[in-house]
């Protein structure tokens, strides 16, 4: 090593470049200034021998030595001005960036240029790459996860649904980020099992494939020759299109009955007022009956029920609350059932 003032000085102190890949990413899909270094250095440098750039790197013709050394031995790898590239591994190179920093802290030697090229970039939604590979070994390996089908875990889509609901309206930001992942968890999971099936199997790319389908013809006025400048005009856009997907015979096909029941009061009320139909409710005693008025009227005036039923019951226990809490415990009943 070369310390300041030796005879060496003189020379160039040449240049560190780390480069680092996702693994989100193909192998061999590096950025244009990635592969201008590596055809111009002096040395490339990788710890491991398996990483899996290094043989579409030796087939363009770079030269990759397999070798993990200090950074001592690497900054006098760099003398007379040439330039080292480390392909970092999977972990980066702790070990290494922390040596050439504190030889740098030290101020008794005259450093090479340290650079950070990141040579592949993780595209938005890389991450669910990582989920799906996640949710797969889980699947082999856990003896819950293994032994799960659609029927059992549904009950936990409706759970997972109704508390990603719940953060919405509290407005808990936090908490709506994690409730999303544990929505998109249930979608995967299905997926995943889905895989197994020994006569109708699809995967987590096949259910992609068909929403990313459905979205772009569904929405013409983005993808297509058709216009859209309102909601409104979206909307009758959204409905045609459907309507030729589905070619239903009645305008209640698709809808859920098992849905809570203000929700489904409302839907049916809505496809009939779309699909133009002038249906009288019901008539019939009894505050099932009363309800069903209050589910259409919401939604002919656009609220939704359900939510506004929510509201109000969240008001109803905050007030429950409050009252608990100006009762003497003494007086407040453990328990609605009597002794």
């Amino acid at each position: 090593m070369n310390a300041i003032g030796t005879e060496a000085s003189a020379d160039a102190p040449g240049r560190i470049v780390l480069l680092t890949t996702s693994h989100r990413v193909a192998p061999g899909l590096l950025s244009w200034p990635a592969w201008q270094l590596l055809r111009t250095a002096d040395r490339v440098l990788c710890a491991d021998g398996a990483h899996p750039q290094l043989p579409y790197l030796r087939e363009a013709g770079v030269e990759v030595d397999e070798a993990a050394p200090e950074a001592g031995e690497l900054v006098d790898a760099c003398a007379g001005g040439r330039t080292v590239v480390v392909l970092a591994t999977g972990e980066g190179e702790p070990r290494l960036t922390d040596g050439l920093a504190r030889m740098a802290g030290s101020g008794r030697f005259r450093m090479p240029d340290l650079e950070l090229l990141p040579a592949s970039y993780d595209l938005p939604g890389a991450r669910l790459l990582d989920l799906v590979q996640v949710m797969d070994r889980i699947r082999r390996e856990c003896p819950w996860s293994s032994g799960q089908t659609h029927e059992g875990l549904a009950k936990y889509a409706i759970e997972e649904a109704y508390e990603l609901v719940e953060a919405i309206e509290d407005g808990d930001r936090e908490e709506l980020r994690e409730e999303l992942g544990d929505v998109l968890l249930q979608v995967v999971f299905h997926a995943r099992i889905a895989e197994e099936d020994a006569e109708e199997p699809f995967s987590v790319d096949d259910v992609a494939g068909g929403i990313v389908a459905k979205l772009i013809h569904r929405h013409p006025h983005v993808f297509g020759e058709e216009s859209a400048s309102t909601p409104e005009e979206v909307k009758a856009h959204w409905l045609r299109t459907k309507a030729e997907e589905k070619r239903r015979d009645s305008v209640t096909e698709g809808v859920p009955l098992g849905q809570p029941g203000l929700a489904l009061a409302a839907k049916l009320a809505s496809r009939a007022r779309t699909a133009g139909l002038d249906v009288p409710l019901p008539a019939g005693e009894g505050v099932g009956y009363e309800l069903l008025a209050l589910a259409a009227r919401a939604e002919a005036e656009g609220v939704d029920p359900e939510a506004a039923l929510r509201a109000a019951a969240r008001a109803y226990r905050d007030a429950i609350r409050a009252r608990e809490s100006d009762t003497p415990e003494s007086d407040t009943p453990e328990s609605d059932t009597p002794r």
